[in-house]
């Protein structure tokens, strides 16, 4: 009997299954933490081991078995394997089990699609989407496919995939022309900026690991922020001063996870390329994560497929408050440990951003005569004054804490010649 798939089904038996060849070994924890966050029910969790996955199935055919009783048991309409299933995998899979089957590049897409927000962001996320189902397209029609061969039936299944196919072709083709508009946009931006000297500092990390929390405290912005995978992909970008008055650009980026989808990563370029890009990458880690080696990987391996792993590197260790056995702030290996919900060692990363796109604070002699009261004004603003001694003329001596950017950037703004710096 041929199978009709379900189309609102929400409760799911997961799927996880390790491999040696090519080598995965699955957090349980993080892709039951995906089902939720694409809104799934999970009623069943099944662990399989394997040297290498089935062509047919994935999985072996006991294992397939124990899935399909769990299906009738549970009542589940759907079951997500944490794994990339072929098209022709995903088909047989869902004849057995008698129930939508759904792997992990399908269930990332699926909440980058709800998660989207920006017009950018639809758009990368529906050309990653048509990229996955095109090879898919047979399991829609395949009542259709049985038809061939027909005295006065043949050929309507083959049109019809043929006419999607085609449909999706010349949909995708306007996304990608779309998302180079995108992409040029950007870098008439990011040129703009570097014509203007303001560096960018791009925020990269394992997605949860509170990128968009430490954003906010940085900006005292309040973009979206939440304890689940994915909380936030659209880039934002806000400018930021750094200790001593330097002006930095902070780009938020989507977060990553292991074996992101490739689809997703060529889709969303343009967005990474804020990344490889950016004068500095601030790479935040969980620090509190057992798994944070791992993570620190899967970030570094994207970083490497988009050309970022070059870009000069601050990597900060967020949720110090959940580790009371370490100090916040800079440790031996030039980490900053600190945390983006109470704000503890933000000083110390000022420091380090500072000092990694060249513009740390100097110290810095000036005198002023007084009726250069603005540019006193903007000093005791930007700078850390740290002592002011007024002349029998009248004239300020200060010793200030500022970068040199900064410094010249304001002296010229009240029409003082950087030369008078020191």
């Amino acid at each position: 009997m041929f199978f009709e798939v379900s189309q609102g089904g929400e409760r799911a038996i997961l799927c996880s299954v390790t491999l040696r060849e090519p080598w995965y070994v699955p957090d349980h924890e993080e892709f039951r933490s995906l089902a939720e966050s694409a809104g799934a029910v999970v009623v069943a969790e099944v662990r399989a081991q394997r040297y290498r996955p089935s062509p047919a199935n994935f999985v072996g055919a006991g294992k397939v078995e124990e899935l399909a009783a769990l299906v009738k048991a549970e009542n589940a309409d759907l079951v997500m394997f944490d794994g990339h299933l072929s098209p022709s995998q995903e088909r047989n899979l869902e004849k057995q089990l008698e129930a939508r089957v759904i792997d992990r590049s399908g269930l990332i897409l699926d909440i980058f699609a709800a998660r989207a927000q920006t017009f950018e962001g639809k758009l990368q996320v529906e050309l990653a989407q048509l990229d996955h189902i095109r090879t898919r397209l047979i399991r829609g029609w395949t009542h259709l496919e049985r038809q061939k061969g027909g005295i006065g039936l043949r050929g309507p299944g083959e049109t019809q995939l043929e006419t999607d196919r085609r449909l999706i072709a010349v949909r995708m083709n306007s996304l990608k022309g779309r998302i180079e508009k995108v992409r040029k946009t950007r870098d008439q931006g990011r040129r703009a900026r570097r014509r203007n000297a303001i560096p960018t500092v791009a925020l990269v990390g394992y997605t949860n690991a509170g990128k968009s929390t430490l954003f906010n405290r940085l900006t005292e912005s309040s973009i979206y922020a939440a304890d689940q995978l994915f909380a936030t992909l659209d880039p934002t970008l806000r400018k930021i001063t750094l200790p001593g008055g330097a002006e930095a650009i902070l780009a938020d980026t989507v977060g990553f996870v292991q074996n992101l989808p490739h689809a997703l990563v060529d889709a969303f370029r343009a967005t990474l390329e804020e990344a490889a890009e950016a004068d500095v990458l601030l790479f935040v880690q969980d620090g509190a994560h057992p798994d944070r080696l791992i993570q620190e990987q899967a970030v570094l391996e994207v970083l490497h497929e988009i050309g970022a792993d070059e870009v000069p590197r601050v990597i900060a260790m967020n949720k110090v408050d959940q580790r009371p056995e370490v100090e916040p702030g800079r440790d031996e290996a030039g980490r900053i440990w600190v945390s983006a919900s109470s704000g503890v060692g933000l000083p110390s990363l000022g420091e380090a951003l500072a000092d990694a796109i060249g513009q740390q604070p100097e110290e810095h002699a000036l005198v002023l005569k007084p009726s250069e009261g603005r540019l006193r004004a903007k000093l005791y603003q930007e700078a850390d004054v740290l002592s002011e001694a007024v002349s029998d003329v009248g004239d300020s001596h200060l010793t200030v804490r500022i970068s040199q950017s900064r410094l010249d950037s304001l002296l010229r703004e009240v029409g003082r010649s950087t030369e008078h710096s020191v």
